[in-house]
Order: structure tokens, then sequence, then C-alpha cells
């Protein structure tokens, strides 16, 4: 008959290995922070664009972001990514989004905008969406000023 610690270290010892295969990495929230505005014109009417990089876009899997025609479409786009990004203000309404984006790099580039004389709010939020999984991360209020 086999004793407590020899049971314990008999299932140990089956079990190890078990975890460190199937564990997945911990995707943290995205940290976000502004780069910087820029003037444009469209149509006649001008617009401020609010720039944002994520601090932290190397620590999101690139599969996150790659093409799932089997999910819903972004309007029409068939291909839209996995994985969607979405800008809201401190009340909570939805700003700007990205349906598209095609790797973790691209978090670098991500923007919303206000026509120009319009107050933009005072600080903004992303929601990274996996939209295969239903997870959301979401970011840190970052400023709109410098």
């Amino acid at each position: 008959m086999m004793g407590r610690k020899s049971l314990f270290a008999a299932i140990l010892a089956m079990t190890a290995g078990f975890g460190a295969s199937s564990a997945r990495a911990v995707i943290p929230n995205p940290t976000l922070y502004l780069t910087g505005t820029e003037f444009y014109t469209v149509n006649g009417q001008n617009f401020i664009r609010y720039r944002y990089d994520v601090f932290n876009k190397a620590d999101y899997p690139a599969a996150l972001f790659t093409a799932a025609p089997a999910l819903p479409p972004c309007g029409n786009n068939h291909n839209a990514s996995r994985t969607w990004v979405d800008f809201f203000d401190q009340a909570g309404h939805r700003l700007y989004g990205f349906c598209a984006l095609g790797s973790p790099n691209d978090l670098g580039q991500i923007w919303f905008s206000v026509p120009e004389g319009q107050v933009p709010p005072s600080y903004v939020h992303i929601e990274i969406t996996d939209r295969q999984t239903g997870t959301k991360y979401v970011s840190n209020p970052a400023d709109t000023v410098m």
C-alpha cells in the first residue's frame, strides 16, 4: 500500500509538464499613450487627428490580428481581423474603431479625430476585443493633450 507522500510524489510525477505546454501566456491590458496630433482636411472640412501608441503592443500575439473570415464582417470587409480595437471617451461613447489591423505593431498607429473647433474628450481609452474568444482588454485612460 502506498503512503500519502508516495502517492503525492507519483501524482506529481505523472502531471509534471502537463500544464507547461498547455498554459497560455497572460496578455496584459494595453498601455495607451498619446504620440501627437495633426491637422487634416477631408471634403473641405478640417479635423484634428489624435494619434496613439500602445506601449506594450509587443505583448500581444500576432494570431490576434490575423484575418478571420469565419467571424462576422466589418462592413464590406469579409476578411476583418480576429481582433478589433475601439476608442471610447470618458463617458463611454465610442469614438472610432479599427477592424483590420494586421499585426500588433499596428497598435502603434491608431487614432481618432474630431472636427477642428470641437473640444476633444479630456481622455480616452481603447478596448481590444478578441472576437474569437470574446475577451476584452481595456486600456488605461490616456490624455488628449501632451
